[in-house]
């Protein structure tokens, strides 16, 4: 198969043919050759050299880049962030695509990027499109990314569609910290709290145990409660750990789940305060994500399908592709964003006014300009409110230890004082 008839099949949807190293010598001269080919077997490649009056020597696949990439480590948000950036200022100074993905992949400390970027150029430098080549890679360039791009190169703008890019992964990856700010501070004193409970309980009640029994008393009743939790604690805690790492497990297998997802995302919405935080953030998120789409050229029902994909919550993104569904049907977009109920009414309003005027996409970076700096709000209000929440919180759990510990101490030294 030749070079032209494999991009054909490759844009059909087939897989692409792998890339084998081989080592060959020359039958004329002697000269050993060295190379990589793309063939269909290594039978396929060794007839192709034999033809080219090429002995070969060995013949071995080559592993894609993709996956060497995967066992190097991750990459972050902030990387793509930044090499988007790099490489739409190179494109707009007028250096080549080939040239400027060699230069960004030299210049990466992280090593599955430079592999990654390594493995694009070397795709593009033999023929293939940049979405082509960067499809290969869906953990470092999404759906979303890799539509742009196409969109991009099929409309001579390449230059453009990347700095609209940068701009998207650098809000998102703004949004994604914000999210992460919420999340840790009280999952981290929750955690604290547990921790100092459960020593408290298991090292430090059963002391005072030995003590009340000597004592020959009637305990009061908060320091019966605290010392039969204690008891059981000391006796289970290593069953009750193991339950709740099952507890923990069973809760991410459920999640796995179509039924999980939606019910725990649904959930997370609910929750007080913190959903109403998360909410704000998949908006700014959805209205980006749309509106840039759209400014890039890319079609509405396409859009509405890559936004639906990358919302991040289950509820929403069965949401969107209903939209999805209305407008592929010949409907607006307002009314089945209403009809969800999960919209506030500035949004649909706004959505609406887009679509009459013709500026749906302008419309959709305003309300996310507007919502990110809501969740920014959000998130600092939260933040303020939940310390000292957390404090009384802890204070409220130990305090009550303490005083139920202290109880019968206090009735001991009032009777003795009355005597």
């Amino acid at each position: 198969m030749t070079g032209a008839k494999a991009l054909s099949a490759q844009k059909k949807g087939k897989d692409p043919m792998p890339t084998y190293k081989f080592k060959g010598r020359r039958f004329d001269t002697g000269a050993v050759i060295e190379g990589e080919r793309a063939a269909q077997s290594t039978q396929g490649l060794a007839a192709t050299l034999r033809s080219e009056k090429i002995m070969p020597i060995s013949i071995n696949e080559k592993k894609g880049k993709a996956a060497v990439a995967g066992k190097r480590g991750k990459v972050t948000s902030t990387q793509i962030a930044i090499f988007t950036k790099q490489f739409s200022v190179m494109l707009e100074a007028g250096l080549p695509l080939v040239q400027s993905l060699g230069i960004l992949a030299e210049q990466q400390d992280s090593a599955a990027m430079a592999h990654c970027l390594d493995d694009v150029r070397a795709d593009v430098e033999a023929g293939s499109t940049l979405a082509e080549s960067m499809r290969k890679h869906p953990k470092v360039f999404d759906t979303l990314y890799v539509n742009m791009v196409a969109a991009g190169e099929a409309g001579g703008i390449l230059d453009v569609i990347l700095q609209r890019l940068s701009i998207f992964v650098e809000k998102l990856v703004k949004l994604k910290r914000s999210l992460i700010s919420a999340s840790v501070y009280p999952s981290v004193v929750i955690t604290v709290a547990i921790g100092i409970v459960v020593c408290i309980m298991v090292f430090v009640i059963p002391t005072f145990a030995d003590l009340f029994k000597n004592m020959n008393a009637t305990l009061p009743l908060p320091t019966r409660i605290v010392m039969g939790i204690s008891d059981f604690m000391a006796a289970y805690i290593l069953p009750v750990i193991a339950f709740l790492v099952l507890i923990v497990i069973a809760a991410q297998r459920y999640y796995t789940t179509y039924a999980g997802k939606v019910r725990i995302d649904g959930l997370t919405l609910k929750v007080p305060i913190f959903g109403e935080v998360i909410k704000k953030i998949i908006i700014a998120r959805f209205s980006r994500t749309l509106g840039t789409l759209l400014t890039s050229g890319i079609s509405i029902l396409e859009a509405l399908d890559i936004t639906a994909r990358t919302a991040g919550n289950m509820v929403i993104q069965n949401a969107l592709l209903d939209c999805r569904k209305a407008v592929q049907e010949g409907n607006t977009l307002v009314e089945p964003l209403k009809r969800a109920n999960l919209f506030p009414a500035m949004v649909v309003q706004m959505v609406g006014v887009g679509e009459q005027t013709g500026e749906l996409d302008q419309m959709l970076q305003k309300l996310a300009d507007f919502y990110e700096d809501q969740a920014d709000a959000a998130i600092a209000d939260f933040l303020t409110l939940i310390e000292p929440l957390m404090i009384i919180f802890l204070g409220g759990i130990i305090g009550g230890i303490v005083i139920s510990m202290y109880l019968p101490i206090f009735s001991l030294i009032g009777k003795l004082a009355g005597g």
